[in-house]
């Protein structure tokens, strides 16, 4: 793999023309502060401008001569720690941007000085220095570039101080801090700090450890509240200071012996058992919205003097620590009074570095180690951005590549690496793209893409500048910076670097990757993903939706897609499925990939994996692009020659449906002699249906019984069906099985269903032999929910063309008969249905078909009769029908007796041969209670003009006598009936009672 790529990721150069020797400087959202040495204590400050331009807008002095200083972009302020007298002093500079119209004025105030509203109107006008006293000298600051609040490191402890935007009027708004949370950490003296969004980096010599300050739920009572951010956050094991057996190491130091740690590496949950207790102070003052935090313990590394490449150090110490956090872009939106991108924080990652090898984690979602730098030469200071990581050592500006976009991107979509989206992995080997001399660099900034280098070089370094080995970039004539003194003092000079656009950069890589094409394909397979996070990171920028560049960025990450998917088809490698991903992210149709990749004329060529993956991936699915002829043929003569068993798949495709039939033919014949299956013998009959040959068709129909065809569908449904915008289009086979075949092609849907090959929605649009499919698909099926289902759909389908009178397209393929017998849930038809069918019967056959089926159907006991109500209401008034309907419903619901005055008042004839079949077991009583009494009474209002009733009423009798007791029965009789008509029945019951 090669280490180092020798790219030219640095562009032009311009010196910042100051005053004063630089002693510290920090970039702002489009500034340079620049702070002079002990003898100057000014600040200047420089516009930067385009391609690296710098104008300088004016000065302000400071208390002294500046330790550390910090710029946040919420609230544009700049942070320092000044040192006067042998003391040190926090102050904040606000409104530092009125220098630039001339004013002079500097207001100082102490923080969270109450300020008068007249007092207040002169800072629209006036710098205001903001002192932060503390009770312990600071050390170290930072700004969290998300908020904006500040975070100062003192010995044993850091102070949180929340950025407040105070508004005094409607045309003011005045900004201050207030001392919100003290974090104590025993034995800890930080020497740098990293704030953002609640996470907090703290490193000490040799100790690196991670923090978060979560919120937690606010108590109503103020006190209590308080009274919980203040407890102490122990280690789940050994939280006691002078219990930890690392801490008595630490206090063993002999004379003749130095003692060192072993190194410690502990992520997540585990850093808790770093053994560093830390305290929460609450410095608010105690209201109904203080915020109550409490500390998650995220990564804890402690290294040793002696890991280092070149042996034991005793200058090996940590520095350059940073949180770089990567956020997703929303709309636009206006907070206080500019107007930025909305920014949600997706990910965060903390750098940190020793002298020869520096490290990134994750310490978003997951907290992991990403990537891990080897530097060639001891490091001065080193800085992380989303796309590069630059270091500067004793004689170099060095440029690595960074994996923070690749974990992003995974952190915004854990499912990215699939066959829809990928991206380059975060395990990606690290590479130097750059090693850039200068002489002397002694500290680095970095701001959007720019660099900004501070180099002194000594005396005989200044001699070596005459020397053509010593090349430095092209220096800009109208900056250059005379100083009167070099000679008798160290040369210095303050670079502002301009790193090439991403764009141009993505060009170099690209052409450079070209060179190891042929040679290491490993080598340019991480080139190309190396230029692929490249862009992915420009795109992940927030400034991105606002970018002049933003089409050209989109455009160039589709083209490094199609590169990256050209590499995984024509090299063979183990992650050769990638082609598919990258080649979709890239837009490319199938036809102009094969164009890309498929040789003109070239009958011999090759085709490895990732390329067939493709192509299989994207025939089997339903794309809808539609091949030309000459390239559905060439595809057809690839699998022919790469993968033959595809070929039958591949045909039935829709891209395919160009193809020559002939051809393919002539290749399924070569093919099956080799590997003969059901599937290829359907594929052929397919294609002779297009080339219209229906004797080859036949016989090829002919080779298998038709259940062995019926599965054969299984394994291939595009035989049958595609779909075209997401809505099922039956194929020419289907509407070919539908004339001639229509029990197959039934079958083969009933296969396709029983083996989730096909919805029943797909069934509906697919072709209209519904109901002679969902009568099939009864037979089989086994499923609650889908019986159900099926059963309503085919009752809607019945009631419906009896109510419209409306005939089937094509002769049915089963009878009722031949359903009943096949199928448990067709039950057998009552002799009272069929008595009341008997008075009024359809002439037309069909029509009367479909009154069976659905009378068969409600017959059984399968059929959810309460779901099916709605669905039965057209048929209220169809005569026998709706009554049969009626009584069969009212009979499923347990309505006996309103079931039996249906018939009485409609059919009569019917009523005892009804009771016979439906008034038994615990529904015996029946009789009696309300067939009976029913009988007496209408048979009374008729007399003997309604012989039906009369015959109704001995049947009847005739029941009740041999049910009935005869004290029973004879209560039951009516007084004034004739006792001739009573009297046999009557010595029936008593006989039967002599009898027992």
């Amino acid at each position: 793999m090669v280490q180092l790529y020798n790219l030219h990721p640095f562009g032009s150069q311009r010196v910042v023309p100051c005053r004063q020797e630089p002693a510290r400087f920090c970039c702002g959202r489009d500034v340079l502060f620049v702070a002079g040495t002990a003898a100057s204590c000014r600040v200047e400050v420089f516009a930067l401008r385009e391609q690296g331009r710098c104008d300088a807008l004016g000065s302000f002095a400071t208390l002294g001569p500046v330790l550390r200083m910090a710029h946040s972009q919420a609230g544009d302020y700049l942070v320092t720690i000044e040192e006067k007298s042998k003391a040190t002093f926090l102050r904040a500079y606000m409104n530092w941007r009125c220098m630039s119209a001339g004013s002079s004025r500097v207001c100082v105030r102490m923080v969270g000085h109450k300020m008068e509203e007249s007092y207040s109107e002169t800072l629209k006008e006036q710098m205001s220095v903001v002192e932060m006293p503390l009770s312990d000298p600071p050390l170290c600051v930072s700004c969290c570039p998300v908020n904006g609040d500040l975070l100062v490191g003192c010995k044993n402890k850091l102070v949180m101080f929340c950025l407040k935007y105070l508004v005094i009027n409607q045309n003011l708004t005045v900004l201050d801090f207030e001392r919100s949370l003290i974090l104590h950490i025993d034995n800890v003296i930080p020497t740098e700090v990293a704030f953002c969004a609640r996470h907090i980096a703290v490193t000490t010599e040799l100790d690196v450890l991670i923090l978060k300050l979560e919120l937690v739920q606010q108590s109503t009572d103020v006190t209590e509240c308080a009274h919980r951010v203040s407890t102490l956050e122990k280690p789940v094991d050994g939280g006691v200071k002078d219990e930890g057996p690392s801490t008595r190491t630490l206090q063993l130091e002999l004379d003749e012996f130095v003692v060192c740690q072993k190194p410690v590496e502990l992520l997540g949950e585990e850093s808790k058992l770093c053994e560093i207790p830390i305290t929460l102070e609450s410095t608010d003052l105690p209201t109904e919205d203080t915020k109550c935090f409490q500390v998650r313990y995220l990564l804890f590394r402690r290294f040793t003097p002696d890991q280092s490449p070149f042996g034991f150090c005793e200058e090996t110490k940590l520095h350059s620590v940073q949180l770089l956090p990567v956020y997703q872009t929303g709309s636009s939106v206006t907070a206080h009074e500019e107007t930025e991108n909305k920014r949600e924080l997706m990910s965060l990652f903390c750098f940190f570095s020793l002298p020869h090898v520096g490290y990134v984690y994750s310490v978003g979602k997951l907290v992991e180690l990403i990537s891990t730098y080897q530097y060639s030469e001891k490091s001065e200071q080193a800085v992380l951005t989303p796309q590069f990581l630059h270091v500067i050592t004793s004689e170099n500006l060095q440029c690595f590549t960074v994996r923070c976009s690749a974990a992003a991107a995974r952190d915004e979509d854990p499912y990215i690496d699939t066959t829809i989206k990928a991206c380059p992995p975060i395990a990606l080997d690290v590479c130097a793209l750059r090693m850039q001399l200068f002489i002397g660099p002694r500290a680095i900034c970095h701001f959007k893409n720019h660099i900004i280098l501070l180099t002194k070089a000594d005396m005989e370094d200044i001699t070596e500048r005459r020397k053509p080995t010593r090349r430095m970039l092209s220096r800009k004539d109208d900056c250059i910076k005379s100083r009167a003194n070099s000679e008798s003092e160290p040369g210095w000079n303050l670079y502002i670097i301009n790193t090439v656009s991403t764009i141009q950069l993505y060009r170099e890589m690209v052409d450079y990757s070209r060179t190891y094409e042929n040679v290491k394909t490993e080598s340019c397979i991480h080139l190309l993903s190396e230029a692929h996070l490249l862009v992915r990171a420009a795109i992940m920028d927030p400034h991105f939706l606002n970018s002049d560049e933003k089409e050209e960025l989109l455009r160039v990450f589709r083209e490094s897609c199609a590169a990256l998917g050209d590499c995984y088809s024509r090299f063979d490698t183990e992650d050769y499925h990638l082609a598919l991903p990258y080649y979709r992210m890239s837009g490319l149709s199938m036809a102009e990939v094969l164009k890309r990749l498929v040789s003109e004329g070239d009958e011999i060529q090759t085709y490895e994996r990732g390329f067939l993956f493709y192509l299989t991936h994207c025939l089997n699915e339903d794309v809808n692009e539609e091949l030309s002829k000459e390239s559905a043929n060439k595809v057809l003569q690839i699998f022919y020659l790469a993968d033959p068993a595809q070929l039958p798949h591949i045909l039935c495709s829709p891209c395919m449906r160009n193809v020559c039939p002939l051809r393919a033919v002539k290749y399924l014949q070569k093919v099956e002699k080799i590997m003969p299956s059901v599937v290829l013998t359907l594929t052929k009959a397919f294609m002779a249906l297009k080339t219209g040959d229906l004797a080859m068709y036949e016989h090829e129909m002919d080779s298998y019984k038709e259940t062995v065809l019926a599965c054969g569908f299984i394994g291939q449904p595009k035989l049958l069906r595609h779909y075209k915008e997401e809505i099922v289009v039956p194929t020419e086979f289907a509407v070919h099985l539908k004339e001639m075949q229509p029990g197959l092609l039934v079958a083969a849907t009933v296969a396709l269903h029983e083996n989730s090959k096909m919805e029943l929605e797909e069934a509906d649009t697919f072709f209209k032999l519904l109901v002679d499919f969902w009568e099939a698909l009864l037979v089989v099926c086994s499923q609650e929910e889908t019986l159900q289902e099926l059963l309503l759909r085919l009752t809607s389908q019945y009631v419906w063309r009896i109510s419209k009178q409306q005939f089937p397209e094509t002769k049915p393929l089963r009878t009722t008969e031949d359903l009943i017998n096949s199928c448990n849930h067709f039950g057998l038809i009552f002799p009272w249905v069929t008595s009341v069918m008997s008075v009024e019967s359809p002439s037309d056959k069909s029509y009367h078909e479909d009154i069976s089926k659905l009378q068969s159907l409600l017959c059984s006991q399968s059929i959810n009769i309460a779901s099916a109500l709605p669905v039965l209401e057209p048929l209220t008034e169809a005569g026998n029908v709706g009554l049969t309907i009626h009584v069969l419903c009212n009979t499923r619901l347990g309505k006996y007796e309103e079931a039996i005055d249906q018939l009485l008042k409609r059919c009569p004839d019917a009523v005892v041969l009804y009771a016979q079949h439906e008034l038994k077991d615990d529904n015996r009583a029946v009789w009696w209670n309300k067939l009976l009494p029913e009988l007496l009474k209408r048979a009374r209002l008729a007399g003997n003009d309604c012989p039906v009733l009369i015959s109704s009423l001995k049947e009847t009798l005739s029941v009740v006598a041999v049910e009935l007791e005869l004290s029973d029965f004879l209560s039951l009789l009516p007084e004034d009936g004739t006792a001739a008509f009573f009297l046999p029945h009557l010595l029936h019951c008593s006989q039967r009672k002599l009898l027992t």
